[in-house]
């Protein structure tokens, strides 16, 4: 991690960075708390923010933010723009709640959740298993501007799509290489953490900046009240664009399973496996770019020894396997997913987890998800480059995760 180097920067951005080195930038582009509010409530019409359990990491979060993660002027822009769009998010779940109580008797039957390390092929069988007709999947567009509700009829052709478009590749034209490690859209399914956002609870804000004092409190914190109100937001999706079952997918959740199945009790956990070495080198390389975008701090790596040491590493994936040893989480509703079956033989492979699921990969979705597969070779925006790291150094490593892999049967990649 302390060796990570910046890719270089397209020239626009860095005339926009230099010119903000000689501006008052905190004063034109504001991230206090009650005038981020304020500009909320004006931009909707509405005041409701909800229960006040979010503001405590709203203001921990803006406090981290001035005080640790060194914005540039694009960065405090795309900042300021991203928590606007989160603060208008909880005032339209809230006023569309106020308008219609009813949303809170939709049901959330049997979603599918998928986690795993990240990087262990979490975003591609997320995807893919999108395909399934069964199955909705909470897209870009949706996430970024909840209210009003989707509906089924415009669902492809709401206007909300093209703006979602434009922010999300936002991301690809400050940082270029970034194309390379996750293909984004508005029609692309998200990430749960992402949608949370709007708690200001969530993993998505450490893994935008580097803001080590939010990371020490996020980690003690309870987090169902933020897993709560996703399970609001869903149902809100689902209200008038039904779906049968959700398709959910965090890495995150692989560290909070007994919180997701107290907030969802029915649903079906898929874990993807892949050697946490690879997987370990590929999150850094993520890391380091997705704060290279908003600031020209030099990657702190010490901020994250407690997130990112193997030792650490090792330690959570030995607690997945602590708690289906002690029967902590239903056995029968967790399915393992082995990332080099995937790369291997994909099809074979997803119809091998249907079946663990108690389900059959029927036609339509089989020729769906073949189809998306030869329109998304591996490498198809350029290839994502990491270094894995001294053999000796490796080799330590692999005991650390000696109990993992085996429990798992998953293969040595590095």
């Amino acid at each position: 991690m302390s060796q990570w180097t910046p890719p270089p920067r397209p020239d626009w951005v860095q005339q926009v960075i230099d010119e903000g080195r000689h501006m008052d930038i905190r004063s034109l582009v504001p991230l206090e708390p009650e005038e981020l509010m304020a500009t909320a409530r004006r931009n909707t019409g509405f005041d409701d923010f909800g229960e006040d359990s979010w503001l405590e990491g709203f203001h921990v979060f803006l406090q981290a933010l001035d005080e640790e993660a060194e914005l540039h002027l694009l960065g405090r822009l795309m900042t300021r723009s991203d928590i606007l769009r989160w603060l208008e998010a909880r005032l339209g779940i809230e006023a569309a709640y106020a308008k219609h109580p009813e949303i809170e008797d939709e049901v959330i039957d049997q979603p599918v959740i998928v986690t795993g390390l990240p990087r262990s092929g979490t975003s591609i069988l997320f995807e893919l298993l999108s395909q399934d007709p069964q199955f909705g999947s909470p897209r870009n567009w949706e996430i970024m501007f909840p209210y009003p509700p989707p509906e089924a009829a415009s669902y492809h052709s709401d206007p909300r799509i093209e703006r979602c478009q434009h922010l999300v590749t936002q991301w690809n034209r400050v940082v270029p290489t970034y194309a390379a490690m996750h293909e984004m859209g508005a029609e692309i399914p998200n990430e749960c953490i992402v949608a949370m956002s709007c708690t200001f609870l969530s993993e998505n804000l450490p893994g935008q900046y580097q803001i080590p004092s939010y990371n020490a409190w996020y980690y003690q914190q309870d987090l169902r009240p933020a897993y709560a109100y996703y399970r609001r937001m869903l149902k809100l999706l689902q209200w008038k664009n039904p779906r049968r079952h959700w398709l959910l997918k965090a890495p995150s959740h692989l560290g909070n399973l007994p919180v997701v199945f107290d907030t969802f009790p029915d649903a079906r956990v898929v874990i993807t496996h892949r050697d946490p070495i690879v997987a370990q080198a590929s999150v850094t390389n993520l890391l380091g770019t997705l704060y290279w975008m908003r600031s020209s701090q030099a990657f702190d790596a010490r901020a994250f020894e407690n997130l990112m040491t193997p030792e650490a590493g090792a330690a959570r994936l030995d607690a997945v396997v602590e708690l289906l040893e002690q029967g902590s989480v239903s056995r029968g509703q967790v399915h393992n997913f082995l990332y080099a079956d995937l790369v291997r033989q994909p099809l074979p492979a997803l119809e091998s987890l249907y079946r663990d699921m108690g389900q059959s990969l029927d036609e339509t979705a089989r020729e769906a998800m073949q189809t998306y597969l030869a329109r998304k070779p591996q490498g198809k925006f350029g290839k994502h480059q990491y270094s894995l790291g001294e053999q000796r150094e490796n080799a330590r490593k692999r005991q650390l995760y000696q109990r993992y892999q085996t429990y798992f049967n998953v293969p040595d990649e590095a």
